[in-house]
């Protein structure tokens, strides 16, 4: 039995939170399956990317093969190390319902060789080109598995909160409200009973 004592303030104050809370797990409801559709087409944007990333790192190595037996891996380690590795991205913050992730900002570039075209070949420059396109594919690849992530935590933790008002909340005044109403049902009753033998005994 519960300590609250069964009064109509109690009871309108027990209905309320029931009510809030079945509002509140609808609310949680919802915005855990937009989350959940959300990270579905973030995954399969995702698997698409890498299936892109590994046909083009299989090209690019293909090409990186063929210069190293032209060339020398020598005169490839030395070109290679001409090559900028400045970061041509910012990361930003963005809001996706109410949790922050990463937003990664960026301008596709051409590559500029620093290197004299004289001392490589095309299967070189093609091999530049392709690892220069997985790069701009590895900063979408990051961006999207940062969000799922950051996503598929938000998820379990409004999982957390609905099973908390589904199992323990919602029941619990459920059985509350009841108990209120039951309680002030017997009252009536007595009070009913009551008043009609003060009635019997005022007519004798």
């Amino acid at each position: 039995m519960s300590k609250v004592a069964p009064t109509k303030a109690n009871l309108m104050k027990s209905m309320n939170m029931l009510s809030f809370s079945k509002k509140g797990f609808d609310l949680l409801d919802r915005k855990r399956n937009v989350l959940i559709r959300e990270v579905m087409g973030l995954v399969s944007r995702a698997e698409n990317i890498q299936d892109l990333i590994s046909e083009i790192f299989k090209e690019a190595y293909e090409s990186l093969q063929f210069t190293n037996v032209i060339i020398g891996t020598s005169v490839v380690d030395e070109l290679a190390s001409s090559i900028d590795k400045g970061e041509d991205y910012d990361i930003l913050q963005q809001s996706v319902m109410g949790v922050e992730i990463p937003s990664v900002k960026f301008e596709k570039h051409d590559i500029q060789p620093a290197y004299g075209l004289y001392r490589t070949n095309a299967t070189f420059d093609n091999a530049l080109m392709k690892f220069n396109d997985v790069k701009y594919l590895l900063y979408e690849l990051a961006e999207i598995e940062t969000t799922v992530y950051k996503l598929a935590m938000e998820i379990k933790k409004t999982q957390k909160r609905a099973n908390g008002l589904e199992k323990i909340q919602i029941p619990r005044y459920t059985a509350l409200v009841h108990e209120i109403e039951n309680a002030l049902e017997e009252k009536e009753r007595e009070d009913f009973f009551r008043l009609k033998k003060v009635k019997e005994k005022t007519k004798r």
